[in-house]
């Protein structure tokens, strides 16, 4: 996927990083330098101390004079400090590129169907975060919160796609991110409501049904995304079928066969793989948002 160089969303919250000022909640922290004597200068006690910190910690002083942060996580060195900055910078960026993609899209799609498309917001958050939608871990994976109109994602689970469930590549990434998008655009036309209110009275089993109908919609929406992205050229060779697999490894069928060696399908809440991936190859194929019509009753044949 050639998304280096192209435009980056402005709608990105990025709460990993640590406070500054003091000591962190994380492993960084800042010691302060400056305001402690006559014009917020340092003495030359301040400066020995300093430098004698840095033999310590084995840094360059300068970091320290010119307020920078200091990693002492567990065994970690400056070098390696950098290379995770610049490792989370390059997930960003990405991260920021397919959200903007996103954006023209269905800003585009919005406007020819007479309407308005309303942003969303992506956090980027470590471990836990706390949304509209309560207190969610990255076990949660990512989802979308339609209380705050916020997506929330731990960029660990792409090593997890990836490692765990054998699901690698740029575009596998980015089908991820498509698809809570496109729950966004079902909050926004009026799906998620009316299913959120439909399931107060439905029964467990019911509301698992319906909630795969509402997921292979979000697959299908995803779909359309990558069609008008394909169609800008920015599509590699293979980049297809990396979003494939993905929907595959993390169909329903395949997580439980995977973890408990059987499947149960009346628990499933998002689809067999078959499913996932049928309806991600539809709206591709069709770029049509009208096409993702998984309500009616023959939406699960294959």
């Amino acid at each position: 996927m050639e998304w280096r160089g192209r435009r980056q969303s402005d709608n990105i919250e990025d709460r990993r990083a640590d406070g500054g000022g003091g000591f962190s909640s994380g492993p960084g922290f800042r010691i302060p330098i400056g305001g402690g004597g006559r014009g917020g200068g340092i003495g030359i006690g301040g400066l020995i101390f300093i430098v004698i910190v840095c033999l310590i910690l084995g840094i360059n002083p300068l970091t320290l004079l010119s307020g920078g942060d200091i990693d002492l996580g567990s065994g970690s060195s400056g070098q390696q400090q950098v290379q995770r900055t610049s490792q989370n910078d390059e997930m960003k960026a990405f991260i920021s590129t397919v959200l903007a993609e996103t954006e023209d899209t269905w800003r585009q799609i919005f406007q020819q169907r007479g309407g308005q498309y309303d942003e969303p917001k992506l956090v980027l958050f470590p471990g836990r975060v706390e949304s509209a939608c309560g207190l969610a871990s990255a076990a949660t994976g990512p989802f979308y919160c339609p209380g705050d109109r916020k997506i929330y994602l731990d960029t660990s689970f792409f090593k997890q796609l990836s490692n765990q469930f054998g699901a690698p590549g740029d575009f596998a990434e980015a089908y991820v991110i498509a698809h809570e998008v496109g729950h966004h655009v079902q909050n926004l036309i009026g799906v998620l409501p009316k299913f959120n209110q439909m399931r107060k009275s439905m029964s467990e089993m019911d509301a698992n049904r319906m909630s795969v109908r509402v997921e292979l919609q979000a697959d299908c929406f995803a779909g359309v995304w990558g069609k008008y992205t394909d169609q800008k050229g920015i599509l590699e060779k293979g980049d297809l079928e990396e979003a494939l697999n993905a929907a595959q490894k993390i169909g329903d069928d395949t997580l439980q066969r995977r973890s408990q060696g059987y499947v149960v399908p009346d628990s499933f809440n998002h689809g067999t793989s078959a499913q996932r991936v049928k309806w991600f190859r539809k709206g591709f194929a069709s770029g049509n948002m009208q096409s993702c019509d998984t309500f009616t009753p023959s939406y699960q044949q294959l």
